[in-house]
């Protein structure tokens, strides 16, 4: 099945494949996710859509630390299977916190959240013993882990400027640090980094679905909601098509060809970094949409208008760094496309919110039917050939 998918490999390999643990663990990141889309839809306001922003950078690279680990341990049995289901327990909280993890809960999503990054650590030890080199790694981590962590606690028991400057603080040191330290001493399994981050991608797409069928819920079908709801699977759809076609592939590709060094940086760079705002435009677009569900008939508040627009194209933009973090250049018509959604964003909430959605989606839709005609032998190559650093559309 992989090997009709991504290309034949050259010779026999045994490669890693995500675990049903793992898949049991991202579970937990689902719900993280809705908590956060609910948590800004509920007031949408310019404020709680940059707490809702921060609460997600910080869920996930608690995510991406587990990814690594899973990608470095290859095992989900004995005690890191009991390390594992304990962090998922710490996970469960925090996202039960997300609501008011500025406010009364703050407390208790710190402990949560500094429980996850501890369990990590330990789940770290046991892997690298033995492994002097590893080790190494798992205590330059505690250095950035251990004080980011501390600073949401501390978040937690203060109010005001300086909650918010403990937040941008234990994100700077998260997410500053990684790219300072380096990546001496890492390694990495290119199909299973690939994968895992691959359903993360769909994961994130699944919430952007449920928040059309939970904005849908309450209220009685209409023709306006019936044909909204479409329109959300449209954009949705147009999403999931923007990476699985061909970017994916060559992504995948592109990592297993490297040398292990570059391995290495190319899963920072491309899968720790530039998926994140992959998976923020994602729920940012699902939190419009809900919105715009709930409204059919009405024109959108700036928020809600300025999420349906911005959510894909921040997708679209990180799709396009993630290709030239990749392949060496940028993907210009979907620059293009989201410097269009841009431009409307402002539009969108002087007219009825079905029509903002439809814009939308005529937008993302009509990239990929751009894209499917345009580069249409690119496409045929890359996914029917075993071309393994062939270009991606938009070269």
């Amino acid at each position: 099945m992989r090997a009709k998918l991504y290309g034949a490999m050259p010779e026999p390999v045994d490669e890693q494949e995500v675990t049903p643990l793992e898949l049991f663990f991202d579970l937990v990141f689902v719900f993280a996710i809705t908590q956060v889309s609910g948590f800004v839809s509920e007031h949408a306001t310019w404020l709680h859509l940059a707490q809702g922003l921060a609460i997600l950078a910080v869920l996930w690279w608690a995510w991406e630390s587990y990814a690594w680990l899973g990608n470095t341990a290859a095992s989900d049995e004995g005690t890191m299977r009991v390390v594992l289901l304990a962090a998922m327990g710490a996970m469960l909280v925090a996202s039960l916190a997300v609501p008011h993890a500025f406010g009364a809960n703050g407390l208790v999503f710190g402990f949560a959240y500094l429980a996850v990054r501890l369990l990590h650590l330990v789940a770290y030890e046991i892997v690298s013993r033995g492994d002097p080199e590893l080790r190494g790694v798992v205590l330059r981590l505690a250095t950035t882990a251990v004080p980011g962590a501390l600073l949401i606690v501390l978040a937690g028991a203060l109010h005001g400027v300086a909650r918010d400057v403990c937040w941008v603080a234990a994100l700077a040191i998260d997410y500053g640090g990684l790219a300072l330290r380096g990546v001496d001493g890492w390694r990495v399994q290119p199909s299973h980094f690939a994968e895992r981050h691959g359903l993360i991608i769909i994961i994130a797409l699944g919430e952007s679905i449920v928040s059309i069928g939970v904005g849908a819920g309450a209220l009685s079908l209409s023709a306006g909601i019936v044909a909204g709801a479409l329109l959300g699977v449209a954009v949705a759809a147009a999403l999931w098509w923007a990476y699985f076609d061909v970017v994916a592939i060559v992504a995948e590709r592109r990592l297993r060809s490297a040398p292990p060094a570059e391995q290495v940086r190319l899963a920072r760079d491309s899968y720790t970094y530039l998926h994140m705002p992959m998976v923020a435009g994602i729920v940012v677009f699902a939190i419009g949409v809900k919105t715009t569900i709930e409204n059919v008939g009405h024109h959108l508040d700036a928020v809600p208008a300025a999420a349906l627009c911005g959510g894909v194209a921040l997708y679209l933009l990180a799709l396009s760094a993630f290709k030239r973090r990749n392949i060496g250049s940028y993907n210009q018509p979907r620059l293009a496309a989201a410097g269009i959604l841009l431009v409307l964003a402002p539009v969108t909430s002087h007219v009825a919110a079905l029509l903002a959605l439809a814009l939308v989606a005529l937008v993302a839709c009509g990239l990929i039917a751009y894209e499917v005609r345009r580069y249409a032998a690119a496409r045929e190559r890359i996914r029917h050939t075993d071309t393994r650093e062939a270009p991606a559309p938009g070269d």
